[in-house]
C-alpha cells in the first residue's frame, strides 16, 4: 500500500494525463506513470503473435480513425451485437461509445456524458440488446438503449453498509444472467459485487477487500461461464493476478491463480477463455499482452508474449514482447476468432484487431 501511495504521489508531481483522467488517482490499481507512449512509436503495424493453435496477424491499423472527427482518450472494453458490429467504450465525450463495422470503419458514434466510461457488457433481453456502461469518475451504472438512451441507473447500493457515500463506488463491470439478474464489481471501490434483479431492485451483495477466498484485491472484472453446463461467476481479483469462481448466489467455489497476468475482463467464446493482461511485472513497462485459455483454464497462447509455460502445474511468468500492446484493457472476439483490443493509457491510440491465422 506504501509504495501504491508513493507511485500516486510521482504521478501527481510527473504525470500528463487530461481532465477525465484525472480520477485514476483513486483507482487502487490502475496504472500511475508518466506520460505514455504514442502510437507513432509503434513501428511495426503487421506481424503473426500467438502460440500453437492461436496464432494472430496484428493489425494496428485497423480501427484508426481521423482524430479530429471521432477522438478517443482512454478505451476501455468492446462488445459485439447481432449486427456484427464492434462497439468501444472510451472516455473522450465527443463520442463515449463507437460502433465499428469489421472492417473498421465507424458507422456511428454517441455520448457525450460519461468522463468515466469504463465496463461496457452487452446484453440480448427478448432478442432487444441493450449496453450496460459503468462509469467510475460518475460512480453509476447505466442500462442503454443501442442509440444511448437510458433505461436504468445504479448510484451505489444503500443498502450495504460499507458505503457512506457515492465517492466510495466506482464500478468498473456488469454480467447480466439469463434470468435477467445483474452483478456490478465496485473494482475501483469497495471491491464489492452486488446482484440485482432484471427491475434493478436488489438482492444480495458479496466479496469486498481483502485476501480471504471471498474477498478480492481489485475486482475488475466478472463474467458469467456456461461452460461446465451450469452457470457459474467468473471474477478477477486483478492485484492478486488470479480468477475466483463463484455461485450464481455468491459462493466462492475456486480460485485461478495466474502469476503474471494482472486480468482485465473474462471473456468466454465457445470453449475458450480470454483476457486482456494489461500489465506482466510493472504499471511503468507497457508489458501488457492477451491470454487465451482452454476449457480447463490452462494458458494455451499468449499474443504479445512469450509462449506459456507450466512448471509443476503453475503457470510462469510470460515475457512482453515489446512491440505488440501499450495496455491492452479488454477483448472482444468475433465470429471468426478474430480478437479487438482496446488500449488504456496509451497515448490516445485506437483499437487493434488480431486476426485468427
Amino acid at each position: 500500500m506504501e509504495k501504491h501511495k508513493l507511485e500516486r504521489r510521482q504521478f501527481l508531481k510527473y504525470g500528463s494525463v487530461t481532465a477525465s483522467a484525472g480520477a485514476i488517482i483513486g483507482w487502487s490499481s490502475c496504472k500511475e506513470t508518466t506520460p505514455s507512449p504514442t502510437v507513432s512509436e509503434a513501428k511495426e503495424t503487421s506481424y503473426k503473435v500467438g502460440h500453437g493453435d492461436f496464432v494472430y496477424e496484428v493489425d494496428k491499423l485497423w480501427g484508426v480513425q481521423n482524430d479530429k472527427k471521432i477522438p478517443v482518450d482512454n478505451c476501455h472494453e468492446m462488445v459485439m451485437d447481432k449486427q456484427g458490429h464492434i462497439i468501444m467504450c472510451t472516455t473522450h465525450v465527443n463520442n463515449n461509445i463507437i460502433f465499428y463495422n469489421k472492417d473498421g470503419d465507424v458507422v456511428k458514434s454517441w455520448g457525450k456524458e460519461y468522463p468515466g466510461a469504463h465496463g461496457l457488457t452487452l446484453s440480448d433481453e427478448g432478442g432487444e440488446e441493450f449496453l450496460y456502461l459503468t462509469d467510475t469518475i460518475k460512480n453509476q451504472v447505466y442500462k442503454l438503449t443501442m442509440d444511448g438512451r437510458k433505461i436504468m441507473t445504479w448510484d451505489y447500493p444503500k443498502e450495504v453498509s460499507a458505503y457512506g457515500s457515492a465517492a466510495q463506488y466506482q464500478p468498473t463491470e456488469t454480467a447480466v444472467a439469463d434470468n435477467g439478474d445483474i452483478y456490478i464489481t465496485d473494482g475501483y471501490g469497495q471491491n464489492i459485487i452486488t446482484q440485482y434483479d432484471a427491475q434493478g431492485k436488489y438482492i444480495r451483495h458479496f466479496g469486498g477487500t481483502g485476501d480471504g477466498e471471498d474477498q478480492f484485491q481489485t475486482a475488475h472484472g466478472i463474467c458469467i461461464d456456461k461452460r461446465s453446463g451450469t452457470p457459474e461467476l467468473l471474477i478477477t481479483s486483478r492485484s492478486k493476478q488470479e480468477f475466483k469462481r463463484f455461485s450464481m448466489d455468491g459462493k466462492h467455489i475456486e480460485t485461478i491463480k495466474l502469476p503474471g497476468c494482472s486480468i482485465c475482463r473474462p471473456v468466454i467464446k465457445g470453449d475458450n477463455l480470454y483476457f486482456a493482461v494489461i500489465v506482466t511485472k510493472s504499471w511503468w513497462d507497457y508489458d501488457g499482452m492477451v491470454a487465451v485459455l482452454d476449457k480447463n483454464n490452462k494458458v494455451v497462447s499468449m499474443p504479445g508474449g512469450s509462449s506459456p509455460t507450466y512448471t509443476n502445474d503453475v503457470l510462469q511468468m510470460p515475457e512482453y514482447d515489446g512491440k505488440t500492446f501499450l495496455n491492452p484493457h479488454d477483448v472482444c472476439i468475433d465470429n471468426d476468432e478474430n480478437i479487438y483490443v482496446p488500449q488504456w493509457y496509451s497515448g490516445k491510440t485506437y483499437p487493434i484487431r488480431l486476426k485468427r491465422v
